[in-house]
């Protein structure tokens, strides 16, 4: 493949390429999709891929801003687009190194064996809200619009109060699992892989928020080339269908 021998001419001078350890911080969205790819690029490229997981905003111990805030070493960075842009004005982003992956819907599950809910319109959505004794929602983009814009747009944020719990360090849906909350509220590919709960749909498009991921090339990293080398991968034909499986949406034009 063309982007193989790119990496192989940057790696290693026109030689074989270097087998690299790529350290790559990555948030929950695009997190299944990469457990089926990363293995694929590793077969084909020699690399190896080190994910470790952060939510891409707020203030727990794994987020990416709290971890490379620590100094924790990364190559690569895998988020919610409008955080990463927002590290990059930080500088912790090597400039011209942004590559957009995947488009991410906002979905609501429930806990397996409960009644599915009808969310297919925002009558039904707001009903089945007012209806739920709790709801959990991230901290990341989809919590932070899920707690605020669609409450108002719904017309019932004095109604939720006291109802939406914030989910932080774990998949909203595996609090829905155990029993402690009634609704989950999460980007679709995380709600997909957690066991013991049933995947109601997508939020009606009127209300839906779509939120792009992105990944960058790390400040500081100390495999840029193989990183960068992985984004495009991550972003190129061989992923689509693995984008799509795990619950993402490919972006115009691929």
């Amino acid at each position: 493949m063309r982007w193989l021998m790119v990496a192989a001419l940057l790696l290693g001078g026109g030689g074989a390429a270097r087998a690299a350890e790529i350290q790559v911080m990555i948030s929950g969205g695009f997190t299944a999709a990469a457990q089926v790819l990363a293995p694929r690029f590793e077969r084909e490229s020699g690399h190896r891929v080190v994910l470790v997981q952060g939510g891409s905003m707020g203030t727990a111990p794994t987020a990416i801003p709290m971890r490379l805030g620590r100094g924790e070493a990364a190559d690569a960075l895998i988020m919610v687009g409008s955080a990463l842009d927002g590290l990059a004005a930080e500088g912790r982003v090597v400039a011209g190194s942004r590559v957009e992956l995947a488009n991410s819907a906002i979905g609501m599950a429930v806990r397996e064996g409960a009644a599915r809910p009808d969310i297919s319109t925002v009558d039904k959505l707001r009903a089945t809200l007012l209806a739920a004794r709790s709801l959990g929602y991230s901290a990341s983009a989809s919590g932070r619009y899920v707690n605020g814009p669609l409450f108002e747009k719904l017309g019932i944020a004095a109604e939720m109060q006291g109802r939406g719990r914030l989910v932080s360090g774990e998949a909203v849906a595996s609090a829905v699992a155990r029993g402690e909350l009634e609704l989950a509220f999460q980007q679709v590919a995380e709600l997909l892989p957690v066991r013991g709960v049933t995947f109601v749909g997508p939020l009606p498009e009127a209300v839906q928020l779509y939120t792009v991921f992105a990944g960058g090339v790390a400040s500081g990293a100390r495999e840029p080339a193989a990183a960068a080398a992985l984004l495009r991968y991550l972003a190129g034909p061989e992923a689509r269908a693995a984008v799509l499986e795990s619950g993402l949406l490919p972006l115009p034009g691929r």
